[in-house]
């Protein structure tokens, strides 16, 4: 086989163009294929070459127009059918190469390195006007017709931004073409009742009404529209107007930079006298938000859906379609002016510059008496789709996986309050629309970036929040070595009892109540950090104490109540078993004075020797020594008769090790203290807790004024329905919908506590 032909190197569609040279020289159309010769022949090429011997018994094929030869590069493994055994059909044919090449081999071969820019010229059917033109204009128009009459138009994308093809196999059947068939895309854009819809049937479609018109004020174009131009193969897509008076603007606006990232070739369409800023606005905003969000997903797509061919990161061509009727179009009047500098000149002045189009390219027409002249528009389409250095002929697969990604990325309602005034494109519209509950600051990463693991990242430094507390400790030693460890308070260990934990907490904070420095202002750095929606916020373990304090003196009335004894004694008892030193007697086990053996009656106080833990009345233990011994300082305390007249030398008490301090005397001191700070604790029954609770709120709990139904049943709080807190989620709920008690360690709250049964139903640890 020999080379192209004259045809060829023009760019003519060499599907039906003799491939040899023979005796036409290449110039005259294919009627037969040669496996055996590897090319298609014209009707002169053909007989003289088979009138040789050697040549005389090759199989020849009569062919017709849409015919494709087979793949070369196929047939140059093993022979014929390459090496799997199967014979490909082409789908391009490489202009550098000289090659007919399938579309595994087109993707294998051309895909990458300096064959990657070789201009390709797909297997389609001919532009009837030139292939078809010896048969007179009648016989040419007949068949256009019937070719139209098979064309429809579908709606692609609806209004609300929501795809209404399902599927690539439904987009290949709704456009009537193959699956492997190599298509570009061309989109138009506008202000509303400027004619795109009239542009693009007169452009591609011969005037036929593929795209709806109304003579009516309402628009006839709502959404998406998509055809294919049988003749020149391509994804005509129309789309609707720009100004329109239509709800869910923002969307709108945002589907029409979709399309014009999946096009090859974009118009923009407008009908006036002269020029408006908005055409540049439009473009420009266009440009920089197709370099600022749509650049990085299309490269994201690519490796994301698996496509073998890379999708462009340079924008598409753009030819301005400018229809004048009482002036002159652009350039006329200044014939040796350069319009594309005046274009860039209006560019620069309203600071807009078109840096993602590949080109940007004028056509004017001056309309006195309709019809307008679409021709010019046409010889400018034709350039743009027979170059393709910067975007090549895609798959529908591609082309309908590339709309797919982006309508998956950017989707979702855009609130009116974002609705800019000078900008088309504003950064809302692509930006995850989540903000700070804290500083209120918006997060800067696109949307639905949580769905690929990636967190929020906002824009402006935070500020703190008592409400949520935003305060992150990291350990300063560490950070001076290199090393970033949080430090979580924590105001016990999970194996503390509730008052142990609590009586811990207080007890070391007295060691710098007492003159010595905070270690949040010492040992750890302090950072402020953002507090998103629908995260758990920042836990901080000791924000409970106040609260775990009053459920303490809840269920102290809980079960004074459940006893039907006197408050009084009942909660002392109660209060003393829970903080009791490990050598201490349980009061349920003191019957009567471990000295003088009266027995003791529900009103009658029980006293515990600090020194020996029985069980004493007052008359028997009314004096008091230091028991250093024990854990209780050097500080006197109740002790018995009998240890008051036994106590050892007070030198050697001292040397005695305290590990009762780590074990109960600590607990018991503080909850003293706490009895003694609060007048007693079973007074504190009498306390209405309504007038503590909001004080000993955690961060994270409702407030009980903002809680008016239960936010799992949604029954309203009256009286008898009571209101209770989950540990968990700090959200009001009902008895019924919080029967179970569950560990909170990420709260604090190392015991069983009341969970509602939403977090429940969550796995592993709350």
């Amino acid at each position: 086989m020999s080379g192209n032909g004259p045809l060829a190197e023009k760019g003519v569609n060499t599907s039906l163009v003799c491939q040899e040279n023979y005796s036409c020289g290449g110039s005259e159309e294919a009627v037969f294929e040669c496996d055996e010769c590897g090319s298609v022949q014209c009707t002169r090429c053909e007989l003289e070459l088979h009138q040789q011997e050697r040549l005389k018994d090759h199989e020849r094929v009569p062919i017709g127009p849409g015919h494709a030869p087979y793949c070369d590069n196929c047939k140059s493994v093993n022979g014929k059918g390459g090496g799997n055994g199967k014979r490909h059909r082409s789908v391009v044919r490489c202009q550098s190469c000289k090659i007919n090449l399938c579309l595994d081999c087109q993707k294998r071969t051309h895909s990458g390195g300096n064959k990657k820019r070789h201009p390709l010229m797909p297997y389609n059917p001919p532009k009837l006007t030139e292939v078809n033109s010896s048969d007179g204009p009648d016989e040419a128009e007949t068949q256009k017709a019937k070719l139209l009459d098979k064309v429809s138009s579908f709606l692609l994308v609806d209004e609300n931004e929501e795809m209404q093809i399902k599927d690539e196999d439904e987009f290949v059947r709704m456009l009537t073409c193959q699956p492997n068939e190599l298509l570009k895309v061309v989109s138009i854009f506008g202000n509303t009742g400027e004619g795109k819809s009239h542009t693009l049937n007169h452009t591609f479609f011969m005037g036929r009404q593929i795209f709806k018109t109304s003579p009516t004020q309402e628009s006839c174009t709502v959404g998406v529209w998509a055809a294919l131009d049988p003749f020149r193969r391509v994804v005509v897509i129309d789309t609707e107007g720009l100004m329109g008076n239509s709800s869910n603007q923002g969307q709108r606006t945002r589907l029409l930079l979709k399309v014009l990232a999946v096009s090859d070739v974009i118009i923009y369409r407008t009908h006036t006298d002269r020029l408006h800023d908005d055409l540049f606005k439009f473009l420009g905003d266009a440009s920089d938000a197709y370099l600022k969000f749509f650049t990085k997903e299309l490269k994201a797509a690519t490796t994301r859906c698996g496509l073998d061919v890379p999708l462009s990161t340079l924008g598409p061509a753009v030819i301005i379609f400018h229809e004048t009727v009482h002036t002159k179009p652009l350039g006329a009047e200044r014939p040796g002016e350069s319009v594309d500098r005046q274009l860039q000149e209006r560019f620069r002045r309203l600071g807009r510059f078109p840096e993602a189009f590949s080109s940007v390219q004028y056509h004017g027409t001056h309309t006195h008496t309709p019809p307008t002249d679409f021709g010019g528009l046409q010889h400018c389409l034709n350039k743009q789709l027979d170059n393709n250095t910067t975007r090549s002929p895609r798959t529908p697969w591609v082309v309908f996986k590339a709309l797919q990604a982006l309508s998956e990325r950017f989707n979702g309602e855009i609130s009116d309050e974002v609705l800019a005034q000078n900008c088309f494109f504003p950064d809302e519209y692509f930006t995850c629309p989540s903000l700070c509950l804290s500083c209120g600051s918006g997060c800067k990463n696109s949307m639905n970036h949580l769905k690929e693991g990636i967190g929020h990242e906002a824009k402006h430094r935070c500020r703190y929040s008592g409400h949520y507390d935003n305060r992150v400790f990291t350990c300063k030693a560490c950070y001076e070595r290199g090393k970033e460890v949080i430090v979580v308070p924590k105001t016990s260990a999970s194996s503390d009892s509730p008052w142990l934990g609590l009586a811990r907490y207080a007890w070391s904070g007295r060691q710098y109540w007492y003159g010595n420095q905070d270690p949040v202002d010492t040992v750890v750095r302090t950072e402020i950090q953002h507090i998103w929606p629908g995260s758990d916020g920042f836990l901080r373990d000791n924000s409970n104490a106040a609260q775990r304090l009053l459920d303490g003196v809840n269920f102290m009335a809980q079960s004074v109540s459940e006893l039907s004894v006197k408050p009084a004694k009942a909660v002392t008892s109660w209060l003393t078993d829970q903080i009791a030193p490990a050598y201490w007697k349980p009061n349920s086990l003191i019957l009567a004075c471990r000295r003088c053996n009266k027995v003791f009656q529900d009103n009658d106080t029980k006293h515990h020797c600090r020194a020996c833990g029985e069980g004493f009345c007052d008359a028997c233990s009314s004096k008091s020594r230091p028991v250093p011994e024990k854990g209780w300082g050097l500080a006197p305390v109740r002790v018995c008769d009998a240890c008051y007249e036994h106590r050892g030398s007070y030198p050697e008490s001292l040397n005695v090790e305290h590990d009762e301090e780590e074990g109960g005397t600590l607990a018991r001191k503080v909850g003293e203290a706490v009895t003694n700070t609060l007048g007693a604790v079973v007074n504190a029954i009498d306390i209405p807790l309504g007038l503590v609770k909001d004080a000993a709120r955690p961060v994270y709990w409702v407030p009980d004024q903002d809680i008016v139904s239960c936010h799992s049943c949604q029954r309203e709080f009256t009286s008898r329905l009571s209101k209770h807190h989950c540990r968990a989620c700090g959200h009001g709920v009902c008895d019924d919908c919080s029967p179970t008690r569950r560990a909170v360690p990420s709260r604090g709250w190392h015991h069983p506590v009341r969970v509602c049964a939403l977090c429940d139903q969550k796995s592993g640890d709350l």
